[in-house]
């Protein structure tokens, strides 16, 4: 298995990177809030995941262990595969999933594209006793991540991948440029946000 890639960003795409490791260019696929942490030309360790399949071997990257732990355990649940898993941390930290699960916030989970009542209820049932308590604080935990300069692409590309439309996932991300008003939101903080909107149409 490989466990983390440490290498120069080569490039970085629309739901994924890759990642020069002596020579060899390395395709990992990220949540929108860990390709905001990788710049082009600039060093980079992410924490991976490989993913093996009959007809593909897929690498995902994640910007910590506890990351890419929680997408493997997320795995583990009944209907869960690594594009679910995947979206799941897009939408979540790992401590707010903790934090939905260990709760029974159904509604938390049904945010993410995909997820229903009944799938929720699922999840609650078959993580709460593999995810561990959340180790952080209720509020603010996505403040100390690192903002992304083009934030509304990466938000709108997040929602794309999520399985919003191209229209939907615009409009959202323009309602929220609105509510902060010229300032620059944190990556993760503006795709919940535009999530929320899209959730009450």
């Amino acid at each position: 298995m490989i466990a983390h890639l440490s290498g120069t960003v080569a490039g970085v795409g629309l739901d994924g990177a890759v990642i020069d490791v002596g020579g060899v260019g390395m395709r990992v696929q990220c949540t929108p809030d860990t390709l905001a942490t990788l710049k082009p030309g600039e060093p980079a360790r992410v924490s991976t995941s490989l993913v093996v399949r009959e007809d593909s071997l897929t690498l995902f990257g994640f910007g910590t262990d506890d990351e890419r732990n929680v997408f493997e355990l997320l795995q583990t649940a009944s209907g869960i595969g690594p594009r679910l898993a995947l979206a799941m941390l897009a939408v979540h930290s790992p401590d707010a999933l903790r934090r939905a699960v260990a709760t029974e916030d159904i509604k938390a989970l049904t945010m993410v594209p995909g997820i229903g009542n009944k799938g929720a209820q699922r999840i609650v049932l078959e993580m709460k006793d593999r995810l561990g308590a959340p180790s952080g604080p209720a509020t603010g935990a996505s403040s100390a991540r690192r903002p992304a300069p083009s934030w509304r692409d990466q938000v709108t590309v997040g929602l794309v991948n999520l399985g919003w439309s191209a229209r939907d996932a615009e409009t959202a991300t323009t309602a929220v440029e609105a509510e902060f008003d010229g300032q620059e939101p944190d990556v993760a903080t503006a795709l919940r946000a535009a999530l929320r909107k899209l959730s009450k149409q």
